[in-house]
């Protein structure tokens, strides 16, 4: 891609490197975490393991290459770069003995498409001297050239008056938004055209199959294991029904339930678990499945303009954007105020696309719709949520939110608002 595009988590990179001895970025293949760190981060020295050489030298000791690295730039007081560091386990244990030899801060900045710390091979979990981040990919705030999205902020300052705390949401088409959820957010990616793009994502799946999964357990079938993922993509924003999953991969339940985790450590999937009052109830229910990103999902489910269309079945536009709404709160959860955590909710009455709770403070409560239009009816999830369910306990501190594919901020009544999908790149 030739034109760089700033990333918001470049700021909390730089406090973290402040406060730790090491400062561990990752996210899934393509992501931009290598671009991220040489062209938006001060750094000492870049060696990536996808070098042969870098590689091999790390692999024979690991420690007397770093040791000597650090010892050559520790005037500057600046990180060394390490990328892709889940190729080389072995190097986890290197770097714990540096730091601990060393206690300054921001000794070392690592990335890689799995958390090295994570992986048995590495030994320590060096708990109390990393700091790790997740790299999205991109937001479409980002896409924009926008600031970062503070929507949480201004729930959580000002739930009775919500829309004061906001911005003049930008205008734009029903046609634009499905464009942003097909083409998603890996930068390399989703510049391409719509053929070019299917063919790069499907490979880019390939790869994740063949490269990164091994790194965390081995994998005997990956002919299934890629069943179970274009499963998954068709799964998307659904709850985690694990029998009929493995039905429909052919694998035993056991299996199933490895790769999952394989997968969401790869970053390619995340699970979102059920909400409950109590913290000692969370998670009761079955999970909610999302992809990571929207164009890859749509790629792998050969969705297009078309497929979206009025006409189609709107169940699939409808998935798809919940996801798309979920991914652009979850790249937002580390640049707000204050520690927000996402669930999803269901009872026998009603079912709530995705709760926001800041503990013991604010409450949000989004329905995701894929329409132009909104009415009351529309909150009838969460009416009940509010006045007969777990709601009534937070008051005035919850507020329900539609997101939708309209143009106009809109209230319902009290706490009750309606937002266009806009709103996540008009900050």
């Amino acid at each position: 891609m030739s034109e760089l595009i700033n990333r918001h988590l470049a700021s909390k990179v730089e406090e973290a490197l402040q406060t730790s001895r090491i400062v561990n970025i990752v996210g899934p293949r393509q992501a931009g975490k290598s671009t991220l760190v040489k062209n938006q981060l001060p750094i000492a020295e870049y060696l990536t393991m996808d070098s042969d050489s870098i590689r091999n030298s790390m692999q024979v000791d690991a420690y007397a290459m770093l040791r000597s690295i650090t010892n050559n730039h520790k005037i500057t007081s600046l990180p060394i770069a390490l990328d892709e560091v889940q190729r080389v386990p072995e190097i986890s244990l290197a770097i714990k003995r540096i730091v601990d030899e060393d206690n300054r801060k921001g000794q070392f900045l690592l990335t890689g498409s799995a958390n090295v710390f994570d992986l048995a091979s590495s030994g320590d979990s060096l708990a109390g001297r990393v700091h790790t981040l997740l790299l999205r990919p991109l937001s479409v705030a980002e896409i924009h050239n926008a600031g970062p999205c503070r929507l949480l902020d201004a729930v959580e300052s000002t739930p009775e008056t919500i829309i004061s705390a906001l911005p003049v949401v930008k205008q734009y088409s029903r046609t634009a938004a499905i464009e942003l959820i097909l083409r998603g957010g890996y930068p390399e990616i989703r510049v391409l055209d719509d053929r070019q793009r299917l063919e790069r994502y499907n490979g880019y799946i390939d790869s994740i199959v063949v490269k990164d999964v091994p790194v965390v357990s081995p994998v005997r079938k990956p002919d299934l294991l890629r069943r179970l993922i274009d499963q998954l993509a068709a799964r998307t924003a659904q709850e985690l029904n694990m029998t009929n999953l493995c039905n429909a991969v052919g694998a035993r339940k056991e299996t199933v339930g490895s790769w999952l985790d394989t997968l969401e450590r790869v970053c390619l999937i995340q699970r979102l678990p059920s909400w409950a009052p109590s913290s000692a109830k969370r998670a009761v229910h079955w999970p909610k499945l999302h992809f990571l990103d929207t164009g890859c999902a749509s790629a792998l489910r050969n969705e297009t303009q078309a497929s979206f269309d009025f006409s189609a079945n709107p169940a699939s536009l409808g998935s798809m954007l919940e996801t798309f709404v979920y991914q652009e709160l979850e790249k937002t959860l580390p640049l707000v105020g204050s520690h927000w955590r996402l669930a999803h909710w269901r009872s026998d009455n009603a079912e709530i696309d995705i709760v926001a709770e800041c503990p013991g403070r604010s409450l949000a409560l989004f329905e995701i719709k894929a329409t132009s239009s909104v009415s009351s009816s529309d909150f009838k999830s969460i009416d009940w949520f509010l006045k007969d369910g777990p709601g009534k306990a937070y008051g005035a501190r919850a507020v329900g939110i539609v997101v939708y594919l309209g143009d106009q901020v809109l209230t319902m009544g009290p706490r009750k608002i309606c937002l266009p999908l806009s709103i996540f790149w008009s900050y």
